[in-house]
C-alpha cells in the first residue's frame, strides 16, 4: 500500500446545558461547551483510510478491503510496540486476502515487532512463514471416530519441505524446493 494515507480524526460531541448538572451522568463543562461523555470519554475516534492516490479517507469500517485492515492493524501495533509494550501479539491469518510482494513485507513487519515482543502468527503464506524465529505444523488427524490435532516445531529441513509445500501444493518440487530456500534466505538476511 505505498500510496495509502492513515489520518486520525478526533470529534467532541457538544451537547445542551444540562437542568441540573449535579445529576451524575449529565454532560461535562468545558470552558463555556457542555460535551457528551460516552463510555471511552470526551473524544470520539476515528481512524480513516485513503487506500490509493485520489481517493478520499473513509472510516476503516467502511471503505477497507479485509487485506487493508489487517495491514493498517498491523502498521499501527509496530508503530506502537515501543511506546507500551505488550509481551504477546496473537495475529490469526493477519494475511487475509494478501500475497506476494506485500505478503513479505508483513513477514519483515511481524519479524521486525517480534524483536521487542512474542508474536504468533497463524498463516498460510509462505511468504510471512519465513520470517519466522520458530515454525511450528498443526496436523489434524482421525482415526474414524475421533479427531486430534497436534503441533510439530520444524527443523532446518522440514521446514524447506514445509515452505516448499505451502509455495506448490505438492510434495518434493524441485522448484518450490529451491524457492523456500530463497524465502528463508532472504529473511535470514533481513535479520543481520
Amino acid at each position: 500500500m505505498p500510496h495509502a494515507r492513515l489520518q486520525i480524526v478526533v470529534t467532541q460531541t457538544e451537547v445542551d446545558a444540562p437542568a441540573d448538572p449535579e445529576v451524575v451522568g449529565t454532560p461535562l463543562a468545558v470552558g463555556k461547551r457542555w460535551l457528551r461523555i460516552g463510555s471511552h470519554g470526551l473524544d470520539d475516534v476515528d481512524l480513516q483510510l485513503a487506500a490509493n492516490t485520489g481517493s478520499e479517507p473513509r472510516p476503516l469500517a467502511k471503505g477497507a478491503s479485509g487485506g487493508e485492515l489487517s495491514r493498517v492493524m498491523l502498521a499501527l501495533e509496530v508503530a506502537l510496540a515501543g511506546t507500551s509494550p505488550v509481551p504477546t501479539f496473537v495475529f490469526d491469518e493477519v494475511d487475509a486476502g494478501v500475497g506476494g510482494k506485500a505478503a513479505v513485507e508483513i513477514g519483515r513487519r511481524l519479524a521486525a515487532l517480534a524483536r521487542s515482543a512474542q508474536v504468533l502468527v497463524v498463516t498460510h503464506l509462505p511468504q510471512v512463514a519465513a520470517f519466522a524465529d520458530r515454525h511450528v505444523v498443526v496436523a489434524k488427524s482421525s482415526d474414524g471416530t475421533v479427531t486430534t490435532s497436534g503441533l510439530t516445531v520444524l527443523g532446518a529441513d522440514d521446514r524447506v519441505r514445509e515452505l516448499s509445500r505451502m509455495l506448490a501444493g505438492m510434495e518434493e518440487s524441485d522448484t518450490a524446493l529451491a524457492h523456500a530456500r530463497e524465502l528463508l534466505e532472504v529473511a535470514q538476511n533481513d535479520r543481520a
